[in-house]
């Protein structure tokens, strides 16, 4: 397999259209609320609209406060999160989504690309239960070196497709595009962490568990 590596500008322009694409349609469900005020005089679509705009901005702060942990640099170089912070940003992702999300991990400081790597994790995590179910995230070890094991329970449950060949960095087409960028940025951030990431399926649920790596 070919190893793929991207340029700093390439990675950096995917994983700005990734969090793009991921709150243009909250945003642009606002904007459709806000035409709806200035148009509809009806008392019930006036107050559907203000509803739409809440429950939509709420969604796009929450991607966008996600996106600042998992993506962004949060904090200067060499930088420890909360493991509180990322559970917030993690709920903040479901909201009223058909996924819920248990988590136990300890109240620390975690370095920075450990914590980004379980961020990474749970997004690949909702896409393993495609039709929703329930995300159960374990955080045990010390911070130096932890072990993360996210346990995806639903109908139809399935390990991402290309997903591991990403994460390797060894995408089967010989490149990296908006779609894949996120398992692939997880692939580096784990390789950065000094952790190893392996995927398992038994049923309707899939095991993702992320620990150090064999020296």
């Amino acid at each position: 397999m070919i190893t793929v590596t991207l340029d700093a500008l390439d990675l950096s322009a995917l994983l700005c259209s990734r969090v793009c694409h991921d709150v243009i349609s909250p945003v642009g469900a606002i904007v459709n609320g806000l035409e709806v005020l200035e148009d509809e005089n009806d008392a019930g679509m006036r107050d559907f609209a203000i509803d739409l705009i809440r429950k939509s901005a709420r969604q796009a702060s929450a991607r966008l406060q996600f996106a600042r942990i998992a993506f962004g640099a949060a904090g200067s170089v060499g930088a420890t999160i909360d493991l509180a912070d990322a559970e917030g940003v993690a709920r903040g992702l479901f909201g009223d989504e058909k996924t819920k999300l248990t988590w136990s991990a300890p109240r620390a400081l975690f370095p920075k690309n450990k914590v980004k790597l379980l961020l990474n994790l749970v997004i690949i995590a909702v896409t393993a239960i495609p039709r929703g179910g329930v995300i159960d995230v374990a955080v045990t070890g010390e911070a130096e070196a932890p072990v993360f094991v996210l346990t995806c329970k639903g109908s139809h449950a399935r390990i991402p497709a290309h997903v591991e060949a990403l994460m390797a960095g060894t995408p089967e087409s010989g490149t990296v595009d908006a779609h894949g960028v996120q398992p692939y940025y997880a692939g580096l951030v784990a390789r950065a962490a000094g952790m190893q990431v392996g995927f398992a399926i038994d049923g309707d649920t899939v095991t993702i568990r992320a620990e150090p790596a064999a020296v």
